[in-house]
C-alpha cells in the first residue's frame, strides 16, 4: 500500500466519495445533471488531492494539495446543504455534511503536521 493509502483521512474520503455516488444515483438527481456531477467531482477531488499531495516530493507541495482537498470538502458540504434545502436529500443523508466537517478537521491536522 502506498503511503497515502495508510492515511485515515484518505480512507474516509474514499468512503465519502462512494457514499456520494450512491446518493446521486437516486431519482432526485437524475434530471439535475449539474448538481449531481458537481457533487461527484467535489467528492472525487478530495481523495485525489490527498493522494497527489502525499506522493509529491516535498511537504510544501503536499500541503498545497491538502489545502485544495480541504477546499473541495467545503464545496461538497455546501452542495449537500443545498441538496438538503431543495429536498433532494433527507436529514439522515445530511449526516454526510458532518462527515465533510470531520474530514476537513482531519485535513487541517495533516496540514499542520506537514508544515
Amino acid at each position: 500500500m502506498s503511503n497515502y493509502e495508510n492515511l485515515k483521512v484518505w480512507q474516509r474520503s474514499i468512503v465519502l466519495a462512494r457514499d456520494i455516488y450512491q446518493l446521486t444515483r437516486r431519482n432526485e438527481f437524475q434530471k439535475d445533471f449539474g448538481l449531481r456531477d458537481q457533487l461527484r467531482r467535489s467528492a472525487v477531488s478530495v481523495s485525489s488531492n490527498i493522494a497527489e499531495g502525499d506522493e509529491l516530493g516535498s511537504d510544501k507541495q503536499a500541503v498545497r494539495h491538502f489545502y485544495i482537498a480541504k477546499g473541495s470538502v467545503a464545496e461538497l458540504s455546501t452542495q449537500l446543504i443545498i441538496s438538503r434545502e431543495i429536498d433532494y436529500i433527507s436529514e439522515e443523508d445530511a449526516s454526510l455534511i458532518k462527515e465533510c466537517r470531520e474530514i476537513s478537521s482531519m485535513l487541517m491536522g495533516l496540514i499542520k503536521s506537514r508544515q
